[in-house]
């Protein structure tokens, strides 16, 4: 049984009204979008915390934001508003919190990384196994088009890069190969 999850459905509107977009590249389109906003909310509370501040942190908002507050702070320790500093120069205080605010972005920015390489992973699985699925595909069609030219006692020259496109490919014996070939390199 399959049920629909009204949340992940796309408004009429919002799906492409160009008539040049075939029909199952809108349906893609939308599996793609579902899959995307599913994996949103499988985040946890933290990951989403810490994507809300990454996302600020790396605005021209913050940016304009700092540049206030620096200024505002050099001007208030500097003298330059004739009040007694809190931080006189060379401003330890402001080193240390602007030090803390560093450390804690750097990881709030490394764990958006990790969640976003997570899923860059999973995408490289699922093209993988749409590759290998298309290579399939496309190694089968060969064969039967091969048998249609016999049938129709259309005369083909064998080509050994024909013939070797007629046969599967096994991805354990790829990967074999391509890490004994990157071991022969180190060495």
């Amino acid at each position: 049984m399959n049920v629909k999850n009204p949340h992940l459905e796309l408004p009429e509107q919002q799906r492409s009204q160009d008539p040049g977009v075939a029909h199952i590249i809108e349906k893609n389109i939308d599996s793609i979008v579902k899959v995307r906003l599913a994996a949103e909310r499988t985040k946890g509370v933290q990951e989403q915390i810490a994507d809300l501040l990454t996302r600020f942190s790396g605005s021209m908002f913050f940016v304009y934001v700092h540049a206030l507050w620096f200024g505002v702070w050099i001007a208030l320790n500097a003298r330059w508003l004739g009040r007694t500093p809190f931080d006189p120069f060379p401003f330890s205080l402001l080193t240390l919190i602007v030090s803390l605010e560093a450390i804690f972005l750097s990881t709030f920015v490394l764990i958006s990384q990790n969640h976003a390489s997570a899923l860059a992973d999973k995408r490289a699985e699922l093209d993988l196994q749409i590759n290998l699925l298309s290579e399939h595909e496309i190694t089968h069609l060969l064969v039967v088009m091969d048998a249609v030219a016999e049938h129709l006692g259309v005369e083909l020259k064998k080509k050994p890069e024909v013939e070797e496109l007629k046969r599967d490919v096994h991805v354990g014996k790829v990967v074999d190969t391509i890490e004994s070939r990157q071991n022969l390199e180190k060495s």
